[in-house]
């Protein structure tokens, strides 16, 4: 049976507080209004999902503190770099519910802020001492630009595919998971195709993590997910519960019409945008999504069958479930 998710925060707490603090010393910049609104957007931080896999990947086999966790510093790091770029690009205002970097200082000493991040957290992966560990935080930074610039080119585009969505939240979102959970089983020195699977798993438990998030993005609130609801579609973002609501509608019907103006941004009523969303959100396309990352995360929990340690196996497990209980 796996843990409650309590379980998993409290057994971790400890090391997960080491995390922090390397990561906050790391994010210290020298200049103290930066440094504040730096620490701000740091100590905002979701449930360190990431470098709580990649401690648990370890753990598993050979916990090697010290290296992991510095390498999940490191990986928080990479994350939130990529957000701080993610919301200049898209000129988001809030994030995690607070106020993002861009909507307080100019875009360009943001972009500067996130690159001297990135630089901080690529010190963390090399200060672990593994050639493999610099190569994932390489690999991972490069898939995450590859998932934005997918992103950024599919916007406002009808028509696309559930391959090339697939292939850009992997890069986006599941590319990073997936290192993660890598990063860690090496550095606990665990056996190859150990290694592989934790990879795997991690990529699964990412992909779903997405999906949800797109469910989330058009069933809640803005003050239940941190940023402003429906969010996506109104940059023109075209998402899994988007992609099957559209194959639903009659290619040549007012609703397939109302939907496809919304992607290309060509609605400037509000409430006709609204209208738009609430279709979706009360169509089958959000269960059918739902179960979409369901299936992620059993694959996910499939995968990790061979980690020998069972407490962490059975809070990796219950991460992978948390990426899927968001949805009530």
């Amino acid at each position: 049976m796996a843990l409650q998710q309590t379980d998993v925060f409290g057994i971790m707490r400890s090391d997960l507080e080491r995390v922090d603090a390397r990561v906050e010393k790391a994010a210290t910049i020298d200049y103290p209004l930066a440094s504040g609104l730096v620490l701000d957007i740091v100590k905002a931080g979701g449930k360190r999902l990431r470098p709580l896999m990649l401690l648990l990947a370890g753990r598993g086999y050979t916990y090697d503190l010290d290296r992991l966790v510095t390498a999940a510093a490191g990986i928080e790091l990479l994350h939130t770099a990529s957000l701080i770029h993610d919301d200049t690009l898209d000129r988001a205002d809030t994030r995690r519910g607070k106020p993002t970097l861009n909507s307080r200082i100019g875009s360009g000493a943001v972009i500067m802020i996130g690159d001297f991040l990135f630089a901080q957290s690529a010190i963390l992966a090399a200060a672990t001492g593994s050639t493999r560990v610099v190569s994932i935080f390489a690999s991972s930074l490069g898939d995450i630009c590859d998932g934005q610039l997918r992103e950024m080119i599919d916007a406002h585009q009808t028509g696309l595919t559930r391959e090339s969505y697939e292939k850009r939240i992997y890069g986006k979102t599941a590319s990073l998971f997936a290192g993660s959970a890598e990063m860690g089983a090496v550095i606990g020195e665990a056996p190859e195709t150990h290694i592989q699977a934790l990879r795997q798993y991690g990529s699964d438990v990412g992909m779903a993590f997405q999906i949800i998030d797109d469910i989330l993005d058009l069933t809640q609130e803005s003050d239940g997910i941190g940023k402003p609801a429906g969010n996506d579609l109104r940059q023109g973002t075209v998402t899994l519960p988007v992609m099957l609501y559209a194959r639903q509608l009659d290619p040549d019907g007012r609703e397939k019409r109302a939907l496809d103006a919304a992607i290309k941004g060509e609605t400037e009523d509000r409430a006709a945008m609204d209208d738009v969303v609430r279709a979706i959100r009360t169509s089958s396309a959000i269960d059918e999504s739902f179960e979409a990352a369901r299936v992620f995360t059993e694959q996910a929990k499939q995968r990790i069958e061979l980690v020998p340690d069972q407490s962490s196996r059975d809070m990796l497990a219950e991460i992978a479930d948390l990426a899927i209980r968001r949805v009530s």
